[in-house]
């Protein structure tokens, strides 16, 4: 513990009288008693958190620092300002997977199941998202969406989108084509439905200043840090790394693509395994950029986790278009060649896998078929937009998705997050992770014990 009072520098002159260099002897004197005093109970009462030789205990080890780990470090920051927090990444440098690869959209919730975690954090986390990025100056614009239905089997499937909107409290409204083609002029579709709440903005910057704000307050960040094993013995999680070893009384698993890893390191019997699925992007050439004002997406097949290959105005004025929705042959494969024996393994022995892949072969294929061929991806992307082009594209960033999939072959389609008493697991958290990611490390701080301290010494 820090000590909470200081030695002020003297700026006026001192009379050198003994009733004076007495008064200064006794300010020393009360302010060492003091410092003896609390350096004594701190030893005492806050065992978690001092240095034994060259090693520190952590009040809490975060694996991973995507904006999900760094949102819920900030959030420890905030909610105990005294934790010693540390951070490990393998990688050089944060946000480097699915963060680093996000579309930056600002989700509004639409799409998810009224009462689930993803439609509680979604809305709030999106109000808080904003209010993080007017604090500290990061740009964001709240666009809008359109949800296009371009054929008339599509319409239930829109007005059934429509009042789950209004059922997760969004201000939704369906609109006719004249309607849509104000708000995106080359747009096609027969209905749509306008989502206000949507918006954009880059999230790796809002992951800066996540881990800015954490270092800021004492906490450490370790890149180039993979860990390799993690014990428990009866007060500390032991995370043995291949630079060190890191010990702490809370573990936090927010390893995104190998959370599953991560949580079988420790013995944790989660009954899922990551999947991962990459999403393929094109970018419109500069000169095309006009053909999208913002956000317009398909109507999505309910009984598939993913939204369909979309147009997306990008914070920096880039438009993207995707992602189709393919297997990876590695769970950190962004090309098509990328291929990971372990990896491929682990999904191909995976018997939920196959029962997965047999209930939606059709879909499966047609994905396939989409990353295989430009045209047919530019024909899907025609439907929104009639005037598009294979010329009009070219290749962009991919990335990679980490899905989970439980034991009895069924895609986790909300935030799954598993805990015991000395660590908590953030096992399935795909989009809208990013736009709820302060929502998510406030909820995840919340069940987290705070660290020891005695009350007289809590800052």
């Amino acid at each position: 513990m820090e000590n909470i009072i200081s030695i002020q520098a003297y700026t006026k002159p001192i009379r050198l009288s003994i009733s004076n260099i007495l008064k200064f002897q006794l300010k020393i004197l009360s302010h060492s008693l003091y410092t003896c005093i609390t350096n004594f109970f701190t030893l005492l009462v806050s065992p978690y958190t001092i240095e034994k030789g060259e090693n520190m205990i952590y009040d809490y080890i975060i694996i991973g620092s995507g904006i999900v780990g760094l949102s819920t470090g900030y959030a420890l920051s905030e909610r105990y300002p005294e934790a010693r927090i540390l951070i490990i990444e393998k990688e050089n440098s944060i946000a480097y997977h699915q963060t680093g690869h996000n579309s930056g959209v600002i989700h509004s919730g639409i799409y998810y199941k009224p009462g689930s975690l993803k439609a509680k954090f979604s809305k709030g986390g999106g109000n808080r998202l904003r209010a993080f990025c007017d604090q500290y100056g990061i740009a964001y614009e709240m666009c809008g969406k359109v949800i296009v239905a371009t054929e008339e089997e599509e319409l239930p499937l829109l007005q059934n989108l429509y009042e789950r909107g209004l059922q997760n409290g969004l201000g939704v409204s369906l609109i006719g084509s004249e309607q849509l083609r104000e708000i995106e002029p080359h747009a096609s579709g027969l209905k749509a439905i306008h989502v206000k709440e949507a918006g954009i903005v880059n999230y790796r910057r809002v992951a800066e200043q996540f881990a800015a704000l954490i270092q800021e307050r004492g906490g450490t960040l370790l890149l180039n840090t993979r860990a390799e094993t993690i014990r428990e013995d009866a007060d500390e999680m032991i995370v043995e790394c291949d630079n060190g070893t890191f010990r702490g009384r809370f573990l936090i698993n927010c390893a995104g693509l190998h959370c599953d890893r991560i949580a079988a390191l420790q013995g944790m019997q989660t009954n899922m395994k990551i999947v991962p699925f990459r999403g393929e992007y094109y970018e419109l050439i500069p000169e095309k950029h006009g053909l999208v004002k913002n956000l317009i997406y398909p109507v999505p097949n309910p009984n598939f986790p993913f939204l369909g290959v979309h147009f997306t105005r990008m914070i920096d004025g880039h438009v993207h278009a995707g992602p189709n929705a393919v297997l990876s042959l590695k769970r950190e494969g962004y090309r098509k060649t990328d291929f990971n024996l372990r990896d491929f393994a682990e999904v191909m022995t995976y018997p939920a896998f196959w029962k997965i892949a047999g209930q939606n072969m059709s879909e499966g294929w047609k994905e396939i078929v989409r990353s295989l061929s430009k045209k047919v991806f530019v024909r899907n992307l025609q439907r929104l937009i009639p005037e598009m082009r294979e010329d009009d594209l070219i290749p962009s960033q991919n990335g990679v998705r980490a899905q989970a999939l439980t034991k009895d072959g069924k895609l986790v389609d909300d935030f799954l997050i598993v805990s015991n008493e000395k660590s908590i697991h953030i096992l399935n958290a795909p989009s809208p992770a990013a736009t709820a990611s302060i929502s998510i490390g406030q909820a995840i701080s919340e069940q987290i014990p705070g660290p020891l301290r005695s009350p007289i010494f809590a800052t």
